[in-house]
């Protein structure tokens, strides 16, 4: 017998071979290029999420596709023991019904539905209904599937190609009025996948389902990303492998031996379902009596006797396979089976006889393992673990009443995927409960869905509001430049005496302070004009340590001056009188380009007798007192006037300057004649907007959410720079943790479990927001970030942070895009023409790193000031570069001034 059938005997070797070829079908499968020609479908079932054990409630399942229909009604109680009840009412399934039309079909499920809900009492309830179709069908919804085919002794006219959960629905619909039941179908729903939930919801590890019976399948959760049928990428899906057709292009043509031709030749469908074939339990009696009649003829068996039995196709059932397979028995089932069809056996033949069993079901069980491990690395891979814990559901004849197949599976199944800890778990009613278990979760997932949109709606600011946000900064600028309403303004328009742009004449070397953080820099620029033009910068860094931060405004400035002292030495320039511009990222008003009052310290500088005093005296006479060197002390410049500086050295039609980073803050070109607080009509001054401190008067709290107000109570300066509080860097991990707090609360997020670090104040950066929302990263990246904050998330939690996440930058994108369509247009009306052209020097950490704030900013502009074309260009350097150049572009002016 071993001679006989060595090609069924399959070493590990070949069974690693088996399942790399199987991997290779699924990557065909989920490809979209490469499915129609792929014969493992690998349909998606629109199944995303398993059970988390908060399902509750009343679900009906029906289920067609087996010998009998089936109605279910299954309670899910959520009583913290994840329980649920199943009750159950088989009805037949007539022969002129499972091969008439369409119509009869479904008003027949309808009418036993109807008649089950009337024995139950459930006649006036709303009940959601999951609907077990076990038939390869098509899905583009969960509650929508198209057949794809008729398959066991179903053939019904006029199904295949149509929608099956609307013609149920047709049925249902019909009845409604006379019987006054409401039925909702939620979900269409594969035996294989409704297997996989029964046992998922009784472990939650459990990610794969797998039938082993009459047919047999398997399903498991694949990631979206890899699902290129279905759009999206976030989260998870089941897929349906439909795997018993893998084979059907000639995969396993060297596995199939002659026996296994011959009984594809004898089939209902030749040529398809080779590899359910050589598993399912529908076939392998037959393939026994195939190769028992062949021993048989050459004399191997029953003396070469040839009976009836052996000559009748499907004379030796599973149910015999199994019996004689039995070896606690020894051999008398096996005899008296044979006796039983006219088989006369010797001992020999006996042995013989449950050695071919033996054989056949030990390669069912070798291949089944062989793609399940397939599956399994697959999972492993998807999720970069090196080993994994996991559970298989599995349901099926074969596997349940086989006396020795399931222990085969297992123990194959870990030798081929020794990194997986597999657990298997029977199901019990899979299709019934399954399906009422895949509604249940539609049904919690649809209601958290609601809340979760309800929470997030007022982030989501429609086109109207926006242009309201822009008529009403476009106000608070005009006020800003009134001489009457000007101290009262919350925009403070404040001038800054830089009264051009830089032409491309500037030259010469000039030296740039840059304080305005922990870091203190000093700068030598040398710009050099006409057709080599060009910036060459060399640059120091000096720590200011806390004691002088907080100590007194002498200290401070004299270890400015000692700090520039060690540059100059360095730089070997220290006889040379420097002209230069003194960055000061401080709020300061300007009565002069050279005088600049500091207005109040912030970022933790708390140098005492500075405020109210002109930093550039300060720092004059710290030079005097050093008595080293002197310096031409041109400009106080502001970082945002910098970045504008910057870009329009490289582009003159550059005329507004952006930051988009920790803070928010907007300078442009403004027409004098418009300045009413500065004397004079002639020419331009670029304006330091302050927009942050715009809302501060109340006027935008209509789109104010409770959340911004959390934040704002929290903060350092509460009521103070609200619109920079909904769009600057520093605040929106502040807001996101806010929203993630209140979802939590609502059970919506990690289990209704409150973490100590997701209390904490300031956990959530904003350079997470970047990372999270990057189109690059999977979900399971989203994890491990979450997982460094403490934060133990399930994959349908990180796909609801990463909604937040897109919902907050977005709206700070869209606000921030609002102000400067603001400006843009107040440009437009300035020059009065019909189309502008500008440019916008931008700098800032959100802008320049988070993966979409530019792309979302610039289309807002567009959408606001359809007039104006607006160029956006990043700054290098703002505050040390274009400290420099508005020195130069100062020195230029002055000089023709005084010709």
């Amino acid at each position: 017998v071993d001679r006989y059938l060595y090609h069924m005997r399959l070493s590990d070797d070949v069974l690693l071979d088996v399942m790399a070829r199987f991997q290779a079908e699924m990557v065909k499968g989920l490809g979209r290029d490469t499915n129609p020609t792929a014969t493992v479908k690998m349909l998606p079932s629109f199944v995303r999420s398993l059970p988390d054990g908060s399902e509750k409630g009343d679900f009906l399942a029906v289920d067609l596709g087996g010998s009998q229909f089936r109605a279910h009604q299954v309670k899910v109680f959520d009583d913290g023991k994840q329980s649920s009840q199943l009750e159950s009412k088989f009805y037949p399934t007539p022969k002129e019904v499972i091969q008439g039309n369409g119509a009869e079909l479904f008003d027949y499920v309808a009418d036993c539905l109807l008649d089950f809900m009337e024995t139950k009492n459930l006649k006036h309830k709303k009940l959601p209904l999951g609907f077990t179709f076990s038939f390869p069908c098509k899905q583009t919804k969960l509650e929508e599937g198209v057949l794809l085919a008729w398959t066991k002794h179903f053939k019904v006219r006029g199904v295949q190609d149509t929608d099956v959960v609307s013609s149920l629905r047709k049925a249902l619909q019909k009845h409604k009025a006379s019987f006054d039941v409401d039925v909702d179908v939620l979900a269409l729903v594969n035996d294989t996948v409704g297997t996989m939930m029964t046992c998922g919801y009784d472990d939650q590890r459990c990610e794969v389902g797998l039938i082993i019976g009459t047919g047999t399948n398997a399903c498991y959760m694949e990631e979206m990303r890899h699902i290129e049928l279905v759009e999206g990428d976030e989260g998870r899906m089941c897929i349906n492998t439909e795997w018993g057709a893998f084979g059907d292009d000639g995969a396993l043509d060297d596995l199939r031996t002659e026996f296994d031709r011959e009984l594809d030749l004898g089939s209902l469908n030749p040529g398809k379902q080779l590899f359910e074939k050589m598993i399912s339990s529908l076939y392998l009696g037959e393939l026994v009596r195939l190769i028992l009649l062949k021993m048989t003829k050459e004399g191997l068996l029953f003396n070469g006797k040839v009976s009836t039995a052996l000559l009748t196709k499907g004379k030796i059932e599973m149910k015999h396979v199994s019996a004689m397979e039995k070896y606690k028995e020894g051999l008398s089932n096996t005899k008296e089976i044979l006796t039983e069809l006219n088989l006369f056996p010797s001992e020999e033949d006996c042995v013989a006889v449950q050695h071919v069993c033996t054989i056949v079901s030990f390669r069912s069980a070798n291949l089944c393992a062989a793609a399940l491990a397939a599956i399994l690395t697959r999972l492993r891979e998807n999720k970069k673990l090196l080993r994994m814990r996991t559970t298989v559901g599995i349901d099926g004849g074969l596997y349940k009443t086989h006396p020795q197949y399931a222990k085969r599976l297992h123990k194959v199944v870990r030798r081929l995927v020794p990194t997986c800890d597999v657990r298997f778990v029977l199901s019990v009613s899979g299709s019934g409960r399954g399906a009422a278990m895949v509604t249940a979760v539609a049904h919690r997932l649809a209601a958290q869905r609601q809340r979760i949109d309800a929470t997030l709606a007022p982030f989501l600011l429609p086109l109207g509001i926006l242009r309201e946000v822009k008529d009403k900064m476009r106000a608070e600028l005009e006020y800003g430049l009134k001489r009457e309403t000007q101290a009262n303004a919350t925009v403070k328009m404040l001038p800054t005496y830089v009264c051009g742009t830089p032409d491309g004449t500037e030259k010469g070397k000039f030296l740039a302070l840059d304080l305005g953080g922990t870091n203190f820099r000093v700068l030598l620029v040398k710009i050099k004009s006409g057709r080599r033009r060009s910036v060459q910068m060399y640059n120091k860094i000096f720590a200011i340590p806390l004691e002088i931060m907080q100590g007194t405004g002498e200290e401070l400035f004299d270890h400015i001056v000692q700090c520039i002292a060690d540059f100059l030495e360095y730089m070997g320039i220290k006889g040379a009188r420097l002209p230069l511009g003194f960055t000061f990222s401080f709020p300061c008003r300007q009565a002069s380009i050279d005088k600049g009052t500091l207005v109040g310290w912030t970022k933790g500088f708390k140098a005492t007798d500075c405020e109210g005093e002109d930093v550039v005296d300060m720092l004059r006479e710290a030079i005097k007192r050093r008595n080293e060197f002197d310096l031409d002390i041109v400009a106080v410049v502001n970082d945002t006037v910098g970045t504008m500086m910057t870009c329009g050295y490289e582009d003159p039609n550059c005329e507004i300057g952006l930051i988009a980073g920790t803070g928010s803050n907007v300078c442009y070109m403004e027409d004098m004649k418009n300045i009413e607080i500065v004397e004079g009509n002639e020419g331009k001054m670029c304006i330091n907007t302050e927009w942050g401190a715009f809302g501060d008067n109340g006027c935008i709290d209509n789109i104010r959410t409770k959340y911004d107000k959390e934040v704002d109570e929290g903060s350092l300066n509460p009521g103070k720079q609200r619109y920079e509080k909904m769009t600057s860097g520093m605040y929106l991990g502040e807001i996101v943790r806010q929203i993630l707090i209140d979802l939590t609360k609502q059970g919506l997020l990690f289990r209704g479990h409150i973490s100590e670090s997701l209390r904490k104040r300031g956990i959530f950066e904003t350079k997470f927001l970047s990372q999270i929302e990057s189109d690059r990263l999977a979900l399971l990246q989203v994890r491990r970030i979450l997982q460094q904050l403490g934060l133990d998330s399930t994959c349908d939690d990180s796909i609801v942070v990463k909604e937040v996440c897109g919902v907050v930058s977005r709206r700070a994108a869209r606000l921030c895009g609002a102000g400067l369509a603001a400006i843009v247009e107040k440009k437009r009306e300035n020059r009065g023409v019909e189309r502008l052209q500008i440019t916008v020097g931008v700098d800032g950490t959100l802008y320049k790193l988070h993966p979409h704030f530019s792309r979302v900013l610039r289309e807002t502009v567009k959408e606001l000031a359809p007039q104006c074309d607006v160029t956006f260009m990043l700054s290098e350097d703002g505050s040390g570069k274009g400290a420099a150049l508005i020195t130069a572009v100062a020195k230029r002016l002055h000089n023709v001034g005084q010709k």
